[in-house]
């Protein structure tokens, strides 16, 4: 990587902030947690990590008006990538939620896992990774990530996933959407191989630059 890249996390109050930041300066980024418009919009690439509850999350980053700061960075074509809850907020809806909007950036919706599993799914999973993606460079077809959620995505265009996991139903883990990049796992908690995916990522984000 020719120089750090410049990362913005985006910084509104809810989710792994700190330990997405600790994992993305190990890889060699420049990351830093921020909740000013024009940083996030001056970024190499955009982070939007988040745990918990869906309403929650989303009306927190729309009390700080940070929803419009992140669908501008998403028009304009800069790399974004979200993390958990960070994922689920860029679809349509959340039944966790029903009232509340996502950001509408990729469509599709959040279910409820199937009554048959445990909920919430909290455990190391194997992806199923065959989607030929940069995401998954330098790592086996099916590394070992960890996961912690009750709920997860259903994209309209199945195409969009680039990998998933078994859990009583083939669960969408991560998708790819022209500049957008998400994950349901926390790569900054799933070891050697969610610091290659972050470093795959970042290098990304610098070959964009």
């Amino acid at each position: 990587m020719s120089g750090a890249v410049k990362l913005a996390i985006v910084d509104y109050g809810i989710g792994n902030l700190r330990s997405a930041e600790k994992a993305l300066l190990r890889v060699g980024a420049d990351a830093r947690l921020t909740s000013v418009a024009a940083d996030i919009a001056a970024a190499d690439g955009v982070v939007l990590p988040g745990v918990g509850n869906f309403g929650a999350c989303m009306m927190a980053l729309r009390a700080d008006g940070l929803d419009g700061v992140v669908l501008k960075v998403v028009e304009s074509g800069v790399s974004f990538l979200g993390i958990c809850v960070g994922m689920q907020m860029l679809f349509d809806r959340s039944n966790e939620s029903p009232s509340v909007p996502g950001l509408g950036v990729i469509a599709g919706e959040v279910e409820l896992l199937p009554a048959t599993v445990k909920r919430p799914q909290m455990q190391w999973n194997r992806l199923t990774t065959n989607s030929g993606s940069y995401l998954f460079n330098g790592l086996d077809d099916q590394p070992w990530v960890y996961l912690v959620h009750s709920y997860h995505c259903v994209p309209s265009v199945e195409t969009a996933t680039i990998a998933s996991c078994e859990y009583g139903i083939s669960v969408s883990c991560a998708v790819q959407q022209n500049n957008v990049t998400a994950t349901q796992f926390h790569p900054e908690k799933s070891g050697a191989a969610g610091l290659q995916i972050l470093h795959n990522w970042t290098s990304q984000v610098a070959s964009r630059r």
